[in-house]
């Protein structure tokens, strides 16, 4: 008997069909669940808490600003602005969101994160570690106790120690990758504010005297004083609330930006800057943002303060008067607000879903 291969009928060939669109169907519903989280508040819930943060605290006078770098002390103290963006690039802002300032410490976060970029993680952790120091941000004597003696990227010892990892041939090349960085990381070009970098160029001694003692440990990688003036550029460097919240928002997107699509940081690096972020982004105040807020954060003296939201988004806070651990008071207590208010804290079972 010869088998012959049967033509499909009419109604075979629309049942394939029908499967074919049913898994297509399937696998973009599949994909989609991986960008965007089933408990993400409505973006109308979050424009109106953001602004309700925002009226809520915008008369608080408490704090002051920073005044040992002097161009700090001299920024209007009642600037106040709220930005927050979600993973698909919606952004949600209320007040001073387009006054340009300098991102200071903040720039720890994406120093650390192409350190990692170009030796990978397991190498940054063993040359520069990530232990709570206990002590204030700028302490030489945690240099002098500590087993690691630059603690975490997020003191000065090991912020100006992991700028010294930045591969290049000279310090002038260090600093053009670090800014190329932070600007593939924005999704838009950013610059360094020359008077700021100028005013803490010249106040820097202490930061100088750190990379000197670190040296003397073997825990600088590159000319002590270079970096220290790179690391001073770094934390010279303009940033809008808005420009922030991109930047912030590449974290929670999983490393890609969602304005470009470029994927700007590792998707497995994420999750060790966000620890890091969580354990020592708020100086001596990290543990009460732990408990009270939840969310991986980061502050700079000049007055900003970058929480994310992983999966989701990131918010940021911007006012220059700051509490006596640096961190500013009202962007403290507005991300604190909004994240209650939308239930993000990472600890709480609202944040998947649970009452």
């Amino acid at each position: 008997m010869i088998n012959r291969k049967r033509e499909p009928t009419p109604m075979l060939e629309r049942k394939r069909m029908i499967r074919e669109i049913c898994l297509a169907t399937s696998l973009t519903i599949a994909m989609t669940a991986q960008t965007r989280s089933p408990v993400a508040p409505t973006p109308e819930m979050v424009r109106a808490t953001v602004m309700e943060a925002h009226e809520k605290f915008k008369g608080d006078t408490s704090g002051k600003n920073a005044d040992y770098i002097p161009y700090l002390a001299k920024v209007p103290s009642n600037l106040f602005g709220i930005a927050g963006m979600t993973t698909d690039g919606r952004t949600f802002t209320a007040g001073d969101v387009d006054y340009s300032f300098s991102i200071q410490s903040i720039s720890k976060v994406f120093t650390l994160a192409l350190a990692m970029e170009q030796l990978g993680p397991e190498e940054v952790f063993k040359k520069i570690g990530c232990e709570p120091t206990g002590r204030p941000f700028n302490a030489v004597m945690a240099v002098e106790d500590l087993p690691s003696r630059t603690g975490n990227p997020f003191v000065n010892a090991g912020a100006i120690a992991t700028t010294s990892l930045i591969k290049g041939p000279a310090a002038a090349a260090r600093w053009e990758s670090i800014l190329a960085f932070y600007s593939r990381v924005a999704g838009a070009k950013l610059s360094l504010i020359d008077e700021v970098y100028k005013s803490e160029a010249a106040t820097n001694a202490h930061n100088r005297g750190i990379a000197v003692l670190l040296e003397s440990y073997g825990r600088m990688y590159s000319d002590p004083l270079q970096a220290t003036d790179v690391y001073t550029k770094q934390c010279s460097v303009g940033v809008t609330a808005k420009q922030l919240a991109m930047m912030g928002t590449t974290l929670a997107n999983h490393g890609r930006n969602p304005q470009t699509g470029e994927q700007v940081i590792r998707r497995e690096n994420v999750p060790h800057i966000l620890a890091a972020m969580m354990m020592a982004g708020l100086y001596d105040g990290s543990g009460g943002w732990a408990w009270h807020v939840g969310l991986p954060a980061k502050s700079g003296v000049g007055g900003g303060l970058l929480a994310i939201v992983p999966g989701k988004g990131s918010i940021v806070g911007f006012a220059p008067p700051l509490d006596k651990a640096g961190n500013s008071v009202k962007a403290q207590r507005a991300i604190e607000y909004i994240c209650d208010k939308l239930g993000l804290d990472l600890f709480s079972p609202r944040s998947v879903g649970l009452n």
